[in-house]
């Protein structure tokens, strides 16, 4: 496994596990199948309502802690921003069933930004979580968050897949030491991903399927990826990316599919800022 070296010098793996829209009652046994597959960087969310379940998985799986690294994410919180966000991040711990998480994540940019981001810089102070990022930040928004703050978020995980790129958003992220991570790698299928005509014929030139063609072109990228699946033979097949390498005319014929739209919705609309701030979860 490769790993990447973040602005403070924690090293994450380049591919991990993600649990979005697992369902509770499949995340335990969907963890401790990825886990059996080689997997050591778990990603899941207040938000996604899994945590206990992933914490035990990690639990029952007897792998040193020292091996996993570990996501979770604080969802929008309501003033007093700082206290209510150190409460969140204790009830995902608790969850958890940990002392530390590897990376903690601002979920959305969202509410009271600064007040939660240095409630995070404490918790990261602290070493109860060793790095600290956001996520769905635009580079205005993670640039002027970087300004104003003593300490740069190490990852931002944003929407990426080969038909919303953001090669533009990586070079600004580069510069600035903020690592890029993947949501959504494959489109959730959008777009008839997985029978791509360029795509297939790609992974048929290595012997490799759609979904791990796509993989192989993110970490090529230096994008940290976080595929989910439920099902162990997926699980490995996505594992399986390390033996192959795409040409630089691959890639290059990749690059053509970019739209430059999200598949999903815009955090830059303000229906969707209305929308996410009547959302709060118990957490």
């Amino acid at each position: 496994m490769r790993n990447v070296t973040l602005n403070n010098g924690v090293e994450i793996p380049i591919l991990g596990f993600g649990v979005y829209q697992i369902p509770a009652e499949e995340t335990e046994q969907a963890v401790t199948a990825a886990l059996a597959s080689g997997y050591r960087l778990l990603d899941t969310a207040a938000a996604y309502g899994n945590e206990e379940a992933v914490g035990r998985a990690i639990k029952k799986s007897g792998i040193p802690r020292e091996e996993l690294c570990v996501t979770t994410k604080l969802w929008i919180q309501d003033a007093p921003a700082e206290q209510n966000a150190r409460r969140a991040f204790e009830r995902s711990l608790a969850r958890l069933g940990l002392d530390h998480v590897d990376l903690y994540l601002m979920h959305q940019p969202y509410g009271d930004v600064y007040g939660q981001w240095r409630a995070m810089e404490e918790l990261n102070r602290e070493g109860l979580a060793k790095a600290i990022g956001v996520a769905n930040f635009y580079p205005d928004r993670l640039v002027d968050l970087i300004l104003n703050n003593e300490i740069t978020p190490a990852v931002n995980q944003i929407e990426t897949h080969p038909f919303f790129q953001r090669t533009a958003d990586q070079e600004l992220m580069r510069a600035r030491g903020v690592q890029i991570q993947s949501w959504g790698g494959f489109a959730e299928g959008r777009n008839d991903l997985f029978t791509h005509p360029l795509l297939s014929e790609i992974g048929a030139r290595h012997g490799k399927s759609v979904a791990q063609v796509v993989l192989r072109w993110l970490i090529q990228r230096d994008v940290v990826a976080i595929p989910k699946s439920v099902r162990p033979e997926r699980m490995a097949e996505n594992f399986d990316v390390f033996d192959f390498a795409l040409t630089d005319d691959q890639m290059a014929a990749i690059a053509t599919l970019d739209t430059g739209k999200s598949l999903f919705f815009d955090h830059r609309d303000p229906a969707m800022a209305d929308w996410f701030a009547k959302r709060r979860i118990d957490a």
